[in-house]
């Protein structure tokens, strides 16, 4: 298994390893797959070098920021960086180059990280494919002829092959979380307001959320350790107090209380996700925890995502609509006719849903779900058949999208594998501002198997 954000950032300390040839390394597999999986719009390797090498200069001198001190990470090409193109990989905005870095750039600047370049998604994060993009379509890093999953797929497939050692994606339905379980990594979708969103491009702000990517649960706490916390300029955010997750992995629930919610999350499960998922979850009580079965009420309506994404882009579709994939404009078309006084019952019902589904957590500690209901698709079947693709974008989504509805911390963990050598995920979902308890539980189960050491071929 590749050497973990953790146990890499020690032999950084130590000067066992230098920054620039870490970033050379990741650069070198970029290079030589990149082509295969198009994970990446941009590279940026110059800026990355040269910041390898001050990394390299601080570390010696004993100036060192912490454990993303000279780690290699990369961006969602969603998220705004100060003289790099940010495109949300659309002809709209190939061109545009931010004059600032987002909130989540800077702290992670200031925390010493060196950025790699900007990776490819599905075109405004309208989508769980990653199929759908003015750069073309995003490969799964172990099987390239099934996608990566959505919208944060050039992200999560990057990790898995090794491009780098992290990234950053967003989650407004399941953006994080799906793709990484499709690619057999850990994507953390945080709180409502834990991460600033400032400076990402938005698709419903509601709902929106900023998420780390890593292999492993431990290298999710240290990304997740040094973006989050208040930001006073983003109004979403909230000046909620930040634990040391790094820490906090090594403790544990006495009793764990883990509650499954059959119904709907475990509807129509594809065979081999429900016995992974059923083998999860019999290893979960294996280690102690008490299983209990719940009722979830589900939001299942879309209007708030569709009315605040065309409220974004209405100006531009009214002005260059040619620039937007098909797709992706028909998507925006669906919100144009939302009412202002339904938009704004759609947001009195969202704040409601988010008190209301705090009260279950007076009787468990976790929920817990299979992330996905089927495993990844191959690209040629929805290319035959496009209208399968928003259905199985749908799909794929349905187990996901609740959370950001309910703004709950959630978490997808490798659980197993398909016949045919296909990730299957595993979803962790906690209490508002409860990513500790989240990481923990997720952490656990990950040290009790075996699933996070396997890797695909590169």
């Amino acid at each position: 298994m590749r050497e973990s954000i953790l146990g890499t950032s020690e032999l950084l300390r130590k000067g066992s390893v230098s920054p620039v040839e870490l970033t050379a390394h990741c650069l070198a597999r970029i290079e030589n797959l990149n082509p295969k999986l198009n994970a990446f719009i941009t590279v940026t390797a110059e800026s990355a070098l040269a910041a390898a090498r001050q990394a390299e200069s601080e570390i010696r001198r004993g100036d060192w920021r912490g454990p993303l001190h000279g780690i290699p990470l990369a961006l969602k090409d969603l998220i705004d960086t100060a003289g790099v193109p940010t495109t949300a990989a659309s002809l709209l905005f190939k061109d545009r180059i931010p004059a600032e870095d987002a909130e989540i750039v800077r702290r992670l600047k200031a925390a010493g990280a060196v950025l790699l370049g900007k990776q490819n998604l599905h075109e405004f994060a309208y989508g769980g494919s990653s199929m759908v993009s003015a750069f073309g379509k995003v490969r799964n890093a172990w099987n390239p002829e099934h996608i990566a999953g959505g919208s944060s797929g050039g992200s999560v497939t990057a990790v898995a092959a090794g491009l780098g050692y992290g990234a950053i994606g967003t989650d407004t339905a399941g953006s994080v979380r799906e793709p990484a379980a499709l690619c057999g990594v850990v994507g953390l979708k945080p709180t409502y307001g834990r991460i600033s969103a400032r400076g990402v491009i938005p698709l419903s702000i509601s709902l929106d959320h900023v998420g780390p990517i890593a292999r492993t649960v431990a290298d999710v706490a240290v990304i997740l350790a040094a973006i989050a916390g208040h930001d006073p300029e983003d109004k979403a955010s909230v000046d909620a107090p930040v634990e040391d997750y790094v820490a906090a992995l090594g403790r544990s629930f006495q009793p764990l209380r883990v509650g499954v919610p059959k119904t709907f999350f475990f509807d129509d499960l594809d065979a081999e996700v429900a016995s992974a998922t059923s083998h999860a979850l019999s290893g979960l009580a294996a280690m102690g925890a008490d299983l209990r079965h719940l009722e979830l009420p589900v939001l299942t309506d879309r209007t708030l995502q569709s009315a605040e994404a065309y409220s974004f882009h209405a100006e531009f579709v009214a002005r260059s609509p040619e620039l937007y994939q098909p797709e992706t404009l028909r998507r925006i078309h669906t919100g144009q006719n939302v009412s202002p006084e339904a938009l704004l019952e759609c947001r009195r019902e969202l704040r409601r849903a988010r008190r209301a589904i705090a009260s279950i957590y007076a009787d468990v500690d976790v929920l817990v779900t299979p992330t996905t209901p089927i495993p990844a698709p191959r690209i040629a079947e929805l290319i035959q058949n496009p209208d399968l693709l928003r259905l199985r974008e749908l799909l794929l989504l349905r187990n996901t999208r609740p959370i950001n509805v309910w703004g709950l911390p959630a978490i997808s963990i490798p659980c197993g594998f398909t016949e045919a050598g296909l990730p299957i995920g595993l979803q962790i979902i906690g209490p508002h501002w409860g990513e500790a308890a989240v990481l923990q539980v997720a952490h656990a189960y990950e040290q009790a198997t075996a699933w996070h050491k396997r890797e695909p071929m590169s």
